[in-house]
């Protein structure tokens, strides 16, 4: 959901910020998300560009902006124009006028008139900054409106020469949020807990689980956000599929349950996953399991602090679990050769983060060379861990004769159909971080006191 909860101030702050890093001779073109179409005559839902939001706040498809460093650090925007007609329709278009009045561009202009006021802003600028590579259809366009520049080189006009990702310089300003960007990424957070604690408050044998999506669906709509992405509820064997969105399936006496769902705030996404049992208590092998993920996602938060590197969250879970692994009996031989052979992934086959902010997996680079990327205040990450035993075992037979694991053939099916895991959303700060997702339950105590009083 896109409700401007983040200033136009805010907006333009961040364009200066791009210019200046631009400098003069260059230019930037930015293009809207277009509507997709679902079946024959009906969309998808529009959602806009995230780095075309990030610069804009601008909600509208068929939009493109356009920077241009300089003494007026021109802000122009080209959008569609007002139409009553369409407007009845399809609701209200702000318009050039509207661009310039709400928006804070300096100059606004239809849309339509883009093929012809658009490529003499490339005249005589030395660099485009653009994402090419992502829309073909508007690569060709960007190369005819160089090449208009290009066939006036008989005229003294010099046509931009070189061709630089946006991302280049957009992506490391988006990696690192500001107090506005933080300020609703934590309502997003605070909104997505509500909704997964209310899921645990009705759960019971014999829901469907797309009964439980539906509780949290409306509660995002309730406090004015949307889905960030579908929401996986698994039971049971469905919960060690890890991207399980069919959400079809009854909810047993005696399974967990693993809901991994986050809201989107103004553009902003929280990303919360949590595990509990259906009747509300855990079993013995349910609770030895969900304290070991516990277990190691407390000791990878620990490590999300300013100076750190980001795989370190990774490093301290596996660390964890692999121990707790060789203590439950579910895995034989010495901690250190099974975290070298990665001998848990059988159980743990996926990494533990990744970063967070208007894409539920963010923009920015985990690593610069061989090394990895430093935490630095402002940056959001997920903390993740978890453990999956489906039925007849983690993996098929195989996988641990690769790996080098020693393991019992026929796991206790005490053990199997639980699939569990604990996600957060880490805000780096100055001296530590910040759970923004604390409100959400996720000790066991906590959890079986909620499902007993929700009932």
């Amino acid at each position: 959901m896109f409700a401007r909860a983040i200033p136009a101030a805010v907006f333009a702050r961040r364009r200066r910020s791009l210019m200046d890093q631009m400098g003069q001779g260059s230019i930037a073109i930015v293009p809207a998300a277009h509507h997709a179409l679902r079946n024959r005559d009906v969309d998808y839902p529009f959602r806009q560009d995230s780095d075309f939001y990030y610069l804009t706040g601008f909600p509208e498809p068929e939009a493109i902006a356009v920077l241009v460093p300089g003494g007026e650090r021109e802000f122009l925007l080209f959008c569609r124009d007002r139409d009553p007609q369409m407007e009845i329709w399809h609701g209200r278009r702000a318009g050039p006028r509207g661009a310039m009045e709400r928006y804070g561009a300096d100059k606004a202009h239809s849309i339509t008139a883009v093929d012809t006021l658009l490529p003499p802003l490339l005249e005589n600028r030395e660099r485009v900054y653009y994402a090419i590579g992502y829309n073909a259809a508007f690569d060709q366009r960007v190369m005819g409106w160089i090449n208009q520049a290009r066939a006036k080189a008989r005229t003294g006009v010099r046509a931009p020469t070189t061709f630089i990702a946006l991302e280049h310089l957009l992506h490391p300003m988006r990696l690192r949020k500001d107090s506005e960007e933080v300020a609703v990424m934590r309502e997003s957070a605070r909104i997505a807990a509500e909704a997964h604690r209310r899921a645990m408050a009705i759960c019971q044998p014999g829901l469907m689980e797309y009964q439980l999506e539906s509780e949290i669906l409306n509660t995002f709509l309730r406090h004015g956000a949307g889905w960030a992405y579908p929401s996986i509820v698994g039971g049971g064997d469905n919960s060690c599929i890890l991207h399980y969105t069919d959400n079809n399936a009854p909810l047993a006496d005696g399974d967990v349950v693993l809901i991994d769902a986050g809201a989107e705030l103004d553009g902003y996404a929280s990303d919360i996953t949590r595990t509990f049992p259906v009747n509300g208590r855990f079993s013995g092998e349910q609770r030895a399991l969900y304290e070991l993920v516990l277990a190691a996602q407390k000791a990878a938060i620990a490590t999300v602090q300013p100076g750190r590197h980001f795989n370190e969250p990774h490093d301290a879970a596996v660390r964890v679990l692999t121990e707790g692994l060789i203590d439950l009996g579910l895995l034989q031989g010495e901690a250190e050769d099974l975290i070298q052979a990665e001998g848990y992934k059988p159980f743990y086959m996926h990494r533990t983060g990744h970063w967070l902010g208007m894409d539920v997996h963010d923009v920015g680079h985990y690593k610069s060379g061989e090394d990895w990327r430093i935490f630095e205040p402002g940056m959001v990450t997920t903390v993740e861990p978890g453990l999956y035993i489906a039925a007849g075992g983690a993996q098929p037979d195989g996988a641990w004769a690769r790996l080098g694991v020693t393991l019992e053939t026929e796991l206790d099916p005490r053990w199997q159909r639980i699939g569990i895991r604990i996600e957060d959303d880490i805000l780096v700060t100055e001296r530590g971080n910040e759970v923004l997702s604390a409100d959400a339950p996720k000790d066991i105590d906590e959890i079986e006191a909620l499902m007993r009083d929700g009932r």
